[in-house]
């Protein structure tokens, strides 16, 4: 293994440590715990956004914490849910009085340790309330999960639910439109290669040197296959996300092609350009398309894409502006 660390037991701690240091007009991290909360936090009168999960999915979920985004984000170890403690310490940063709402991956660790937090919470008078982010159209139950991975659609959750509840909207709403991108959003990805969590020092899963995974994000699929074109990948994963909702012509949507942390730009644009070649073939209109690293595991080799069907409430939130390490603007 070889990595640009220190100790793999610290690795997480001296990332938030480096990220503050960094970038202080948008973050700071809450002394002894694993949390980033906005420069600024708490706001008062308005509801907080709180996010997380295990680390090695950078940016997610420190690097969306800032205006029109995240106003917290905690992180367990590689791979691992944060604990109660943790998270109920960030909801209490990040309170301004107006309730928080958390954005929970449906991973079985993430779900039960935020529910604690949450109800740790409420026994302190904290008006908290959560969403589950379940869009990974690959399987219905997986290794980690009772129902669908959430996987990189939660940055959509994070942008369009930010930008509401920087609207000053209340508690009930920031929710309803939450739900409303949960629901209306399919995503499905593809690995070429594994990654290597820094304290078990060897790859994750084998893959031989023509396979592929699909359906995979840092754990087990669909089905292995010999590699095929990236036009090949991209319409099969496509038929699934495309099924599944279903889409249908006259829609419009979100595109995000989401790189898994190994992937040069060169072949993440290369997907995006038959994506958009078989979504306009469909009648389905792109409203946005978004490529890039949004959430990636560690420096796996693979993409996920995202389809996200938008109504008019959906796309001025999501053209409105959000500012952060890792975000700058969807907007046009």
């Amino acid at each position: 293994m070889k990595k640009l660390i220190n100790n793999p037991k610290t690795v997480v701690e001296e990332m938030m440590e480096g990220m503050a240091a960094a970038y202080p007009q948008y973050v700071k991290k809450l002394v002894g715990h694993n949390v980033l909360v906005r420069a600024d936090a708490p706001v008062k009168g308005k509801v907080a956004l709180l996010s997380g999960g295990g680390s090695g999915h950078e940016p997610a979920h420190g690097g969306y914490v800032g205006k029109g985004l995240l106003d917290g984000a905690v992180a367990g170890t590689v791979f691992t849910s944060p604990t109660p403690d943790v998270i109920y310490d960030g909801i209490k940063a990040v309170n301004g009085g107006s309730g928080v709402l958390l954005v929970v991956k449906n991973y079985t660790g993430d779900v039960m340790n935020f529910d604690m937090a949450k109800e740790i919470a409420e026994m302190d008078g904290i008006k908290v309330d959560s969403v589950i982010v379940n869009d990974d159209a690959a399987v219905e139950d997986s290794t980690f999960t009772t129902g669908r991975r959430g996987i990189a659609g939660t940055i959509f959750v994070h942008k369009i639910a930010g930008a509401a509840a920087d609207r000053m909207m209340p508690l009930p709403e920031v929710k309803r439109i939450a739900e409303k991108v949960i629901a209306n959003m399919r995503s499905m990805g593809v690995a070429l290669s594994p990654c290597t969590v820094p304290e078990a020092g060897k790859p994750s899963f084998t893959l031989a040197g023509d396979e592929i995974e699909i359906g995979i994000h840092g754990e087990p699929g669909i089905r292995r296959e010999k590699i095929k074109t990236a036009d090949d990948v991209a319409d099969e994963l496509l038929l699934k996300i495309l099924d599944d909702l279903p889409y249908s012509a006259g829609d419009d949507v979100a595109v995000m092609i989401n790189g898994m942390g190994g992937t040069p730009q060169m072949e993440l644009f290369i997907v995006s350009r038959h994506v958009a070649s078989v979504l306009k073939n469909k009648g389905i209109k792109v409203y946005k398309t978004v490529v890039g690293e949004y959430m990636t595991s560690l420096e796996m080799q693979g993409a996920s894409i995202t389809l996200l069907k938008l109504d008019n409430e959906l796309k001025e939130l999501l053209d409105a502006p959000g500012d952060s390490i890792a975000f700058k603007s969807f907007g046009r």
